[in-house]
């Protein structure tokens, strides 16, 4: 288990934005929640680029090889128009693909929009000798944001249908990342018991 603090790479990949004719709001919102979610030290590198395939994938991984970022989550472009290019560039800068985190994305949008079934977002994994880290896409709406990490809970805040950041402290445990812990009226980590740090309920 790692001691060094949790590192959080942000990619919004938007032509406009980039350009800026418009603000983008897939980073504000993801830092907006990361803050609520999070109760373990973290620190973030932000990126706002251009729906290019082979810039996409630069910037991935110079945010995990040479930012040393444990988690990486993008935000835009993984629709089926043209410029949509986010999954392909993902993938070529992987070395795992984790199929399970794009099928749960789309199960929770499937809850709220039919057209969910039209996103294509999906996660891998980055591993160098020394280093990995978990790469996601997720959708480019703040809400959709909210409810793809967060999951939907019923009128009494029980957990109907769980988001995908549940997973995600595990999954970085289990790369080398750093133990990371969360708000649990937010959003609770799960890990098998095994898994937890000493004095962690």
């Amino acid at each position: 288990m790692s001691t060094t603090s949790l590192k959080i790479g942000l990619l919004s990949i938007s032509d406009r934005a980039s350009t800026g004719v418009y603000q983008g709001q897939g980073i504000p919102a993801l830092q907006e929640w990361l803050g609520a979610a999070l109760s373990s030290p973290w620190q973030v590198e932000t990126r706002l680029i251009a729906d290019e395939q082979a810039l996409i994938e630069q910037t991935l991984i110079e945010l995990v090889d040479r930012q040393r970022c444990h988690l990486v989550l993008t935000t835009g472009g993984t629709g089926p128009a043209r410029r949509d290019v986010t999954p392909e560039a993902t993938l070529a800068a992987g070395t795992k693909e984790m199929p399970g985190f794009g099928e749960q994305m789309r199960q929770i949008s499937l809850q709220f929009v039919p057209t969910a079934i039209l996103s294509r977002q999906v996660a891998v994994i980055r591993e160098s000798a020394d280093h990995a880290a978990l790469i996601l896409n997720l959708p480019g709406q703040p809400k959709s944001i909210k409810e793809t990490l967060e999951g939907l809970k019923d009128v009494d805040g029980k957990q109907k249908v769980s988001g995908i950041f549940a997973a995600i402290p595990y999954c970085i445990d289990l790369i080398g990342g750093p133990y990371i812990e969360t708000n649990d009226a937010v959003c609770k980590a799960l890990r098998p018991k095994s898994a937890l740090k000493p004095g962690s309920a």
